[in-house]
């Protein structure tokens, strides 16, 4: 009888064993596979939250299948204590293992809003984004340009939010003294800039940063990641340039970038001047003498007078015989690249065509009759 009660409970026990295995089998499954979410959602975890409200808030979005399962996982892999608050983008078929990791591992926000200071040739604008999941890609809710007056009210409720990002993002062909002027209308940031960073030495790009970031070391970061490009660039440079070091290709590189801004014929318009300083011809470019009348602060507003084309001044392309001492923007990568690897022509020429690009000259006869079509055009936009 014993052994009979004891068989039949070891079998028992076997079965029970069995049942909890296939369980923790088919909850690992559950865990590790891919997840219910047809759409891509954002999940915002707020500071002071706890890994059983995010899985509330995830299984109400319907991106998960069993909130015990997903507390089970976190709380096995020893991450239940290492949430993270901020604005998470959740992929469509994510596990609830890559959510947990995922919420558990940087803190960096992947999605919500996003205050990007645009930094441009004419003026700076602070906008306003939010990552739509759906699409992935951000919709402006607010765009104000720090230089008309106080920020609108709802950009104040959002730079109340803590997971908030923020971002500077410098245009191609700004100059030094246009972006320190722009930082300091940057509630965001602290500190002082007290030296202008040197023409040419910043980098236009994307600088991701939190808030209260300080701006002499946000300069500095683009002034490394400039003399990065330069470096990593001028060693791949065509051979038989008339370029001396790096600082004359960031010059070259300058007035590419202020003279057109169709990327297609970037390297045509250094072919233009390279060729002329191959023959010992001037550069007779118009932004150079637009530098050495503002010195970089800001637009000139007006055409050239000829008084000013007659001008000798450092900048005055069409008096001096070479480059000018110093760039004249902030060039990016591509006229960085177009100044180095310029195209094999022989043009010597080139003028507005009116479509926004330039018509190119090998000729001064045939750099005439473009010139003539160009007045034309100007002439019939004027009586329009």
């Amino acid at each position: 009888m014993w052994r009979s009660i004891a068989s039949n409970a070891l079998s028992l026990l076997i079965v029970v064993l069995l049942l909890c295995g296939g369980v923790i089998l088919w909850g690992k499954g559950q865990y590790t596979t891919a997840g219910p979410l047809d759409q891509a959602i954002c999940l915002r975890v707020e500071t002071g939250s706890n890994m059983r409200r995010v899985s509330d808030e995830l299984a109400n979005q319907g991106a998960i299948t069993n909130g015990r399962i997903f507390l089970a996982g976190a709380d096995y892999e020893d991450k239940a204590s290492k949430l993270k608050a901020g604005s998470y983008l959740i992929t469509d078929g994510s596990s609830m293992q890559q959510i947990v990791d995922q919420i558990t591992t940087s803190g960096r926000s992947t999605c919500g809003t996003e205050v990007n200071y645009r930094i441009g040739i004419l003026s700076a604008e602070l906008q306003v984004r939010e990552l739509d999941p759906a699409t992935n890609r951000y919709v402006e809710v607010l765009a104000h340009d720090p230089a008309e007056g106080e920020a609108p009210a709802e950009y104040a409720e959002v730079a109340a939010q803590s997971d908030v990002r923020y971002r500077v993002t410098l245009a191609e062909g700004v100059t030094s003294w246009q972006v320190v002027d722009a930082l300091k209308s940057a509630e965001f940031l602290t500190g002082e800039v007290s030296n202008l960073p040197a023409e040419g030495s910043l980098a236009p790009d994307s600088y991701e940063l939190t808030r209260g970031a300080d701006r002499a070391e946000l300069i500095a970061r683009m002034e490394l990641a400039q003399a990065e490009l330069i470096a990593e660039l001028w060693p791949a440079r065509a051979e038989g340039l008339p370029l001396a070091n790096e600082q004359e290709a960031l010059i070259l590189a300058s007035i590419i970038e202020k003279e057109t801004g169709v990327s297609s014929e970037r390297e045509q318009v250094s072919s233009v001047f390279i060729n002329r300083l191959n023959q010992g011809i001037r550069l007779q470019t118009d932004p150079t003498v637009i530098y050495g009348i503002t010195n970089g602060q800001g637009s000139l507003g007006r055409g050239l007078r000829q008084s000013e084309l007659r001008r000798e001044t450092p900048y005055n392309t069409y008096v001096i015989d070479a480059l000018p001492p110093t760039p004249i923007a902030n060039p990016g990568r591509a006229s960085i690249e177009a100044a180095l690897n310029p195209a094999n022509t022989d043009f010597i020429f080139f003028v507005a065509d009116g479509t926004g690009g330039h018509a190119f000259a090998k000729t001064l006869a045939e750099h005439n009759r473009n010139v003539a079509e160009w007045r034309k055009i100007e002439a019939e936009r004027a009586n329009q």
